[in-house]
Order: C-alpha cells, then structure tokens, then sequence
C-alpha cells in the first residue's frame, strides 16, 4: 500500500469538521482511483482507462475521454496519475462512477464556452504529443483528432480540410501554430465560400493552400 502525498491535502483550512469532510471526499475519490490503477505503478494507465470508459459505458474514443484529461491536466497519453484523478474529480465533487458520468454530461457543456473550448482545443494537441521533445502530429493522427475535437461544432470544414490533408503532399506532419489557426480559420472564415479570408493576413501556409485548393473546387 501506497499513501500518496499531496501538497494540498495537508494544507487544513477551516473547521475541523469542514476538514474531516473533505478528508473523507478523499478517501471515497482515492479509493476509486485505487480501482482503475495500476498496483504496481500506482497510476491508471491505459487498460486503467479501458475499464474505466467501460465502467462508464463510453468508448475510449469518446470526446469526454480526452476532456477528462483536460479537466485532469493530464499530462501524458492514456495515463493518469493520482494528483490528476484528484484535480479533476474534487472540482466535479464527485467520488463514485454514476456521480462521474453526470458530470462528464456537465462536462461537455463547460467545454463548449468559447474561451474553454480555445483552451481544450491546444490540450488536445498537446496530449498526442507523446515523444519527449516532439513538437509536430502526422496527419494521419490530425485527422482523426480534428474528427473528434471539431468536428460536432465545425462539420463541413473539418470534412474539407481532411480530405485536403490526406491528398496534399507538402506535409507530412502539423505543428501547434497550423492546429491553432485552422480552429481560427472555422471561427473567423464564413464556410464554404471564404469570402472574408484575406491571403494578406498572417495564416499558417498550409491554410492559404487549403483555401486556393477549395478555390480550384469550387471554380
């Protein structure tokens, strides 16, 4: 057995009935971490989140998934480690499965504000960067991750930009500032027809070649 410190926790602040509270929210959280982990590295890792999403009936390809480890603040791919399951599920105030599941619900909801979703749109990117020092994402990847991430909100230009990516061979692999501007692009650009899209401006390149190959479609 494993006690896990966390700066935080020790931190008493209050009555010390408010204290002995929140201790056992811990307790009830800490146990429900302990379910999904791992017993020798005492994180939950990827057959972790496999049961997890299979304890809350979504596919592991699932959007809230990945908005969970936003939540979370998860810092590496299909891992997450006590602090983390902490952060998150603290915040939500929950410390059972069916309590988690109404506040993944929540959860979609809270992402969908413009500034969240800005913020979880760049976590994204960041969480699929597994390699230590690895700055860029294949296109293969980007794909799927723009299908997960946009593509509810942004249906029509994700399709389009997708099907520009897996024909064009200028790149082979995209970096945070092409992933942020393409979210740019569907806010600001007014779809299909572009008309306020100004190759003057400071676009990503792969962006004014995405817009003259839609240009030559629509030609």
């Amino acid at each position: 057995y494993f006690h896990f410190c966390d700066d935080s926790v020790t931190m008493c602040v209050g009555t010390a009935s408010s204290s002995k509270k929140s201790s056992k929210e811990t307790d009830a959280i800490d146990e429900l971490f302990n379910q999904y982990a791992n017993t020798h590295s005492h994180v939950i890792d990827p057959e972790g989140i496999e049961n997890l999403c299979s304890s809350l009936k979504v596919s592991h390809t699932d959007v809230r998934i990945l908005m969970l480890a936003w939540k979370m603040k998860a810092e590496r791919q299909g891992y997450f480690t006590l602090v983390e399951w902490r952060r998150a599920l603290r915040e939500f105030k929950v410390d059972t499965i069916s309590k988690l599941k109404k506040a993944l619900r929540a959860l979609k909801e809270e992402v969908r504000t413009p500034s969240n979703f800005a913020d979880f749109y760049a976590y994204a990117f960041r969480y699929c960067l597994t390699e230590e020092k690895q700055k860029n994402i294949d296109i293969e990847t980007i794909c799927q991750l723009l299908d997960m991430v946009l593509g509810s909100t942004f249906r029509a230009q994700v399709d389009y930009f997708v099907d520009y990516l897996k024909i064009q061979n200028d790149y082979k692999v995209i970096n945070m500032d092409q992933w942020m501007g393409f979210y740019r692009f569907c806010s600001e650009i007014s779809f299909p027809d572009m008309s306020n899209y100004d190759v003057e401006l400071a676009w990503p390149l792969i962006l004014d070649n995405f817009y003259e190959w839609m240009r030559e479609k629509q030609a």
